[in-house]
């Protein structure tokens, strides 16, 4: 049986039962004087000013902070919070026309029901296997349930995906996975990045010839290995607010030569061996 001594369990209780107390990045409106303009107009009525989008970083920082005092909650019965749902129809047209044409404006304010606020935490953008523009995420929410009085923060994850239009940098793909705060503590290797690397790569591929010092910088953790191939590799992880470690990106440095991004798939290709 798996046992954890008392100075185990007490990092655990830190890295895993402690919520966020970064800052919010999403800060970039913070009056009704933006919002004013959009008052009577509806989705498609809406063209957002072309100094928003003018680069990556700024579309995803100031759509999130469109987002900020969004609310799509059940009836709280304590009249306005924050924006109300103003704040949709704009945002919505941060995405791409394709994405638009796959995600209807209906289906899209659909998927934030329950939340009544959000704050960005955690950006960082890192390459992209096609060279495209990608970005790792995560927000804490004020959230609501139906039937219940009392809101909770809960806190989400994600990738996004963009490219450039004729009117500027727009999101072209974005998905959101909610993060669960008791399986991490008590259950599972892969929550963790150094044991995900030891087992996928070491025990599972036969891959590993030794493992360097883990790298960390604020939230992101980068995992070196020397592989049994003789080549350098990279495993990159975002460490969310749960603790757990997501992989985001592999490199891989054969010689002299330059790192270049991999999709190895540990899962697939060596765990029956």
């Amino acid at each position: 049986m798996f046992r954890l001594n008392q100075k185990d369990i007490e990092a655990y209780h830190q890295r895993y039962f402690r919520p966020s107390c970064l800052r919010a990045l999403n800060l970039r409106f913070s009056t009704w004087d933006f919002f004013a303009s959009f008052y009577d107009k509806i989705h498609d009525q809406i063209k957002v000013p072309p100094q928003l989008t003018l680069t990556p970083e700024d579309t995803v920082l100031n759509y999130f902070s469109i987002l900020r005092e969004a609310e799509n909650m059940y009836d709280r019965g304590c009249g306005t919070i924050g924006q109300a749902k103003l704040p949709f129809p704009i945002a919505y047209n941060f995405l791409s026309q394709e994405y638009q044409n796959k995600l209807s404006y209906k289906e899209y304010v659909h998927l934030f029901s329950g939340i009544g606020h959000t704050s960005l935490i955690k950006l960082c953008r890192f390459p992209d296997r096609k060279r495209g523009i990608r970005f790792f995420y995560e927000i804490e929410t004020i959230e609501g349930a139906e039937g219940k009085k009392a809101e909770y923060f809960g806190y989400s994850y994600g990738f996004i995906s963009l490219l450039k239009e004729q009117e500027g940098f727009r999101i072209s793909e974005m998905n959101r996975i909610e993060e669960d705060f008791l399986c991490a503590p008590y259950h599972g290797w892969n929550h963790d990045g150094e044991t995900v690397v030891d087992v996928k790569y070491g025990h599972w591929c036969h891959l590993i010839e030794h493992i360097y010092p883990t790298i960390r910088n604020e939230y992101i953790k980068s995992i070196y290995f020397h592989g049994k191939d003789g080549a350098d590799y990279c495993i990159i992880f975002a460490l969310l607010t749960n603790g757990t470690d997501i992989e985001i990106a592999q490199f891989r440095k054969a010689g002299n030569e330059e790192w270049k991004q991999v999709h190895m798939m540990p899962e697939e290709d060596c765990a029956g061996e």
